[in-house]
């Protein structure tokens, strides 16, 4: 083998890799020259004006604080009391008369509207018989007006009843039309 061959071979293609790769290095060198942003001169003014600040004014001071006035709650309307002339019973009896259907199927309606309403029964009757006659068969006709409404789907526990006999008549007893009012089923709402 003949080593100036070799040398002289290997010594060729350094040199033509050497100016390869110098051509390529200076090609970068132009490309980033012509890449380079151009930095613009700043000229100052000529004359430069001092402003002077004038001093802010004083803060307005908070409005005063709005006095509270306390609202008296509106006083409450008071509860109705329903009257209903056409709840009608057997005679000098708490049994419910079929007319009286129609009604007790319209509060029925009414209080489910509402489940959490309370309302409480009172039974009401005339003068005739003994008083202690007239409270239990008062307390009869507020019972039937009870079970009739719980029978309709009327949770029992928003349901009171009471009996209030001959106590507290809203007519006159001395005439049939007077006593016929007075025999009666109050509803009021407590709740």
């Amino acid at each position: 083998m003949n080593i100036p061959y070799v040398y002289k071979k290997f010594y060729l293609m350094n040199m033509y890799k050497f100016r390869s790769l110098l051509a390529l290095m200076v090609l970068f060198g132009v490309f980033l020259q012509a890449c380079k942003s151009k930095k613009l001169a700043i000229q100052p003014s000529a004359e430069v004006e001092t402003v002077k600040e004038e001093p802010k004014p004083a803060p307005a001071p908070p409005p005063p604080a709005p006095v509270e006035k306390k609202e008296e709650p509106a006083p409450m309307a008071e509860k109705p009391n329903y009257q209903f002339k056409n709840i009608l019973f057997e005679f000098d009896s708490g049994v419910l008369k079929t007319d009286s259907y129609t009604i007790l199927d319209q509060i029925t309606r009414e209080l489910k509207k509402d489940l959490s309403v309370s309302i409480e029964i009172d039974g009401h009757a005339s003068l005739e018989g003994s008083a202690e006659h007239n409270m239990s068969l008062s307390v009869d006709r507020a019972n039937s007006v009870k079970l009739y409404l719980v029978n309709a789907g009327i949770d029992p526990a928003n349901l009171t009843t009471k009996g209030f006999g001959a106590t507290k008549p809203v007519s006159s007893n001395d005439t049939e039309a007077g006593r016929a009012l007075n025999r009666r089923v109050e509803i009021k709402v407590i709740h």
